[in-house]
């Protein structure tokens, strides 16, 4: 099996400066408990210049740089956001699987819809990159080779072809070696697996026994541990401890862009938009308080959640600091991604999402409707008002968003397109009519518009069984000064109606 392995240099340093870009540059470390002391788990590139070291104890660290500023190393912290990342990298491979605290393996047997695995490499370097990660990868049929080269490489990207670990593994220190494994030939004066490898396999045994073997084979390239996938959690959620309380938006601020990037990668690499979210506030030292967010339109991108989350959170008056933050996805559907118009501007659409969105959270989830279609024959009545809801997935009719519905109707083979703007009853036109039947001008709204162009007719009758069946002869006609519209000759009284009007 072919997998990728992702290396995050010092990883928990680089999430910690992402939840606070104001330690960018700064000296700091991450400290857990051990033995009654607090010891550093992880350093900055500043504080390790001034010669703190990962096992440091917290004293002696501020010692060598009295600037230092410390914060709680939590590994569950790591962890979820490791989650994060190889879920945003499942729109790459099928399964990823945890290697903690700084590392994940990423299944490359899809490599061949990016290009092959030279450009998969390159496109999750790119992900990860968009999310503020730095990494290098390295892909290899066996678990402990992508990883060695990952971490241990001189390449940022590594692809070793088959058959081929034990050449790339050779030059690579002994250090590569997980735990205590490399002491017993460190011993021995050896430096590399290469060196390793090129032991007798039957001396290895003899000396270091399963334990011995299991290493030599790995630095000659045979590995037969499995790809255990992470198994994804049904309801995405995240979750942030503040260091400390919030006692204004400024600092949540932070916090919720941090919980929003990973969720809408985690979203993004699932396919999925979402649809209706929850936050909690939990404050301190008591009490919490919930905030759903209701979309307009399905969405997975972590920018437009922000803005949303902001305008919804910071009119939150709050009795006490904000002492963690979480966000639950209770509702999301299918991503479909959207095609824009010729000549359309991403940042107009987004800007409507905001101003539907906020509608939404402000007046209620009833201020936003959708047309549904219902079983009456006549055009004026085979469309209601309904509450909106995401679509689900399904092929046939046109797109729907946020209350406008394009259909089309089968006639002589062919498909019409229906007005985007139907009246609620036709309206009666004052219309002048040629000898031959042909329209040739009418009265709208008091001033004369002269057709410019016909198209039809499509004839719709239905309705026999009732008191009051209808016969219609349907016509597309551009109105000079008024635009198209959809007019139908009545087959009763002979008099010509406005239906709707075209976009």
């Amino acid at each position: 099996m072919r997998r990728a392995y992702l290396h995050f240099t010092r990883f928990p340093v680089q999430r910690k400066v992402l939840e606070c870009p104001e330690l960018a540059g700064r000296p700091f470390v991450l400290v857990e408990e051990s033995r009654g002391q607090r010891r550093v788990a992880a350093a900055s590139t500043s504080a390790l210049k001034a010669g703190v070291r990962p096992g440091t104890t917290l004293t002696a660290a501020t010692a060598l740089e009295p600037g230092l500023r410390h914060f709680p190393y939590r590994p569950e912290d790591e962890a979820r956001a490791l989650v994060a990342l190889g879920e945003a990298l499942l729109c790459l491979g099928p399964g990823f699987q945890l290697s903690a605290p700084d590392g994940l393996w990423l299944d490359a047997g899809a490599a061949h819809l990016s290009g092959g695995e030279d450009g998969l490499c390159s496109r999750a370097l790119a992900l990860c990159s968009e999310l503020g990660y730095r990494a290098h990868v390295a892909v290899a049929s066996e678990a402990f080779s992508s990883r060695a080269l990952a971490r241990y490489g001189v390449r940022r990207v590594e692809v070793v072809p088959e058959g081929r670990s034990a050449r790339a593994l050779a030059p690579l220190p002994l250090a590569a070696l997980e735990g205590r494994e490399s002491a017993p030939f460190s011993a021995l004066g050896l430096s590399t697996l290469g060196e390793v490898a090129a032991l007798p396999a039957g001396a290895v045994v003899a000396r270091g026994g399963v334990n011995g073997a299991r290493v030599h084979a790995r630095c000659c390239g045979e590995d037969d541990t499995p790809f255990v996938a992470e198994v994804l959690e049904e309801v995405l959620e995240e979750r942030l401890v503040l260091d400390w309380p919030a006692e204004s938006f400024e600092p949540l601020r932070f916090a919720l862009k941090t919980l929003l990037d990973r969720l809408g990668a985690r979203l993004s690499g699932r396919r999925r938009a979402a649809v209706r979210i929850t936050f909690t506030l939990k404050l301190d030292p008591s009490g919490q308080q919930r905030v759903t967010l209701a979309l307009a339109r399905p969405t997975a991108e972590a920018k437009l959640l922000l803005d949303l989350a902001r305008h919804r959170i910071e009119e939150l008056r709050l009795e006490n600091p904000v002492a963690e933050v979480s966000a639950r996805v209770d509702e999301c559907s299918e991503d479909r991604e959207q095609q824009l118009s010729l000549g359309d501007a991403p940042e107009g659409d987004a800007a409507l999402e905001v101003v539907l969105s906020r509608l939404v959270t402000t007046l209620g989830e009833e201020s936003l409707c959708s047309a549904g279609l219902e079983a009456v024959h006549r055009p004026e009545g085979a469309h209601g008002v309904k509450a909106f809801h995401p679509p689900e997935a399904r092929a046939g009719w046109a797109g729907e968003f946020a209350g406008t519905r394009v259909e089309r109707a089968p006639v002589g083979g062919g498909l019409q397109e229906r007005p985007s703007r139907l009246l609620a009853e036709p309206a009666w036109l004052d219309a002048e009519v040629a000898e031959t039947g042909r329209l040739l001008a009418a009265r709208v709204s008091g001033r004369r518009h002269r057709v410019t162009a016909v198209t039809g007719p499509e004839r719709l009758g239905g309705e026999w069984w009732s008191e009051s069946p209808f016969q219609r002869d349907y016509y597309r006609v551009h109105f000079e000064g008024l635009g198209p519209a959809w007019v139908f000759r009545d087959m009763r009284d002979g008099r010509f109606y406005l239906q709707g009007l075209f976009d």
